[in-house]
């Protein structure tokens, strides 16, 4: 098992300005529907085969929060660079 937590800094202040942009991202990273999501409020949920996490805005940073088992624990460096890749895309 493994955690894995990202961080990135933004200048957008609401979830609502985030939200579209963050959708398309995902849809884009990871085609396929292996990766599911669903939002609760300002807090994105995703789940995919091993994979639990959130995503949120806190003082002006995007923070993402991963719990992976296997499979998902096997592949947290792709996991890893593809989430950054799309908060960083939103982030600016």
């Amino acid at each position: 098992m493994s955690d894995l937590t990202i961080e990135v800094s933004t200048t957008k202040s609401s979830m609502e300005e985030i939200r579209p942009i963050l959708d398309a991202g995902l849809k884009e990273a990871f085609p396929g529907g292996m990766l599911k999501w669903r939002w609760e409020g300002d807090v994105m949920h995703l789940s995919g085969p091993g994979a639990t996490a959130t995503i949120a805005l806190e003082e002006g940073r995007l923070v993402g929060r991963a719990h992976l088992k296997p499979p998902a624990s096997l592949m947290k460096p792709v996991i890893e660079q593809k989430i950054s890749a799309v908060m960083k895309k939103v982030a600016l």
